[in-house]
């Protein structure tokens, strides 16, 4: 029987060719980027630039390619093959100059040692920086809800960052059953949580050793969600949290 990270990855890789045609989609993660620069505090003080980031879930890269312009270094990381090969479809369309700051990697990332990030972090590395690489910064859109063990994957970010690194994650509130219709029936399969609980998360971020953990409403996302259990197609609006942490 396949797991649900099967399942998602199988999945992901057939919509990958038209995720980024979904305006929900684009929306959120505008969203999602300009809360990464409201909440961080080098985006306000203009250090931006000196970021070196690993997004976790990175998919087409939608995300990705906002962040890099910005920052020094982006490493994506995604489990769903088909999503790594539209990203890097996109990545070749730059220019030269515009790619170079900029990979990802098909990798289930469970230690800061794992070699194909460290890799990826030596192709981009400033000749100043030694191994083993790690991140100023570690964001993910859309991504916990998909997570089997959170406890796992925080202690993964932990070890990934700098002393002083940070994390800003974003994914839609688990409200109660109204959460559930974010996700249409038939894409449920494989899905580990409807949103993510906000008391759980900054409980679990301060046990993982995290500081200055902050929960907190960033945006609300309204999208249409389908008939069922009686009730017609509809609107709803989904808040979204971001969840903030330092090392």
């Amino acid at each position: 029987m396949a797991s649900n990270q099967e399942i998602s990855n199988a999945r992901f890789s057939v919509e990958a060719r038209e995720w980024d045609s979904n305006k929900k989609h684009v929306e959120s993660t505008n969203n999602a980027f300009d809360a990464i620069k409201r909440y961080v505090p080098a985006f306000q003080n203009g250090n931006n630039k000196d970021l070196d980031v690993l997004e976790i879930g990175s998919g087409t890269g939608l995300l990705s390619f906002l962040l890099a312009p910005h920052v020094r270094s982006l490493i994506g990381v995604d489990t769903a093959e088909g999503m790594i090969s539209a990203f890097n479809t996109k990545l070749q369309d730059l220019p030269d100059t515009a790619k170079a700051n900029l990979c990802a990697i098909n990798h289930y990332l469970e230690s800061v040692e794992d070699a194909p990030l460290q890799d990826a972090a030596a192709y981009l590395a400033p000749p100043s920086s030694t191994p083993p690489y790690r991140f100023d910064l570690i964001v993910s859109h859309l991504t916990l809800h998909h997570i089997p063990l959170l406890p796992n994957i925080f202690a993964t970010m932990l070890g990934c960052l700098k002393p002083g690194g940070m994390i800003a994650l974003t994914d839609y509130e688990d409200f109660g059953p109204e959460a559930v219709p974010f996700h249409p029936i038939s894409k449920r399969e494989g899905v580990e949580r409807h949103g993510i609980d906000k008391d759980e998360v900054c409980n679990l971020l301060m046990k993982t050793g995290f500081n200055e953990v902050r929960v907190e409403e960033a945006f609300v996302l309204r999208k249409e969600v389908e008939a069922e259990g009686g009730k017609p197609a509809r609107e709803m609006d989904f808040p979204f949290l971001v969840c903030l942490g330092v090392k």
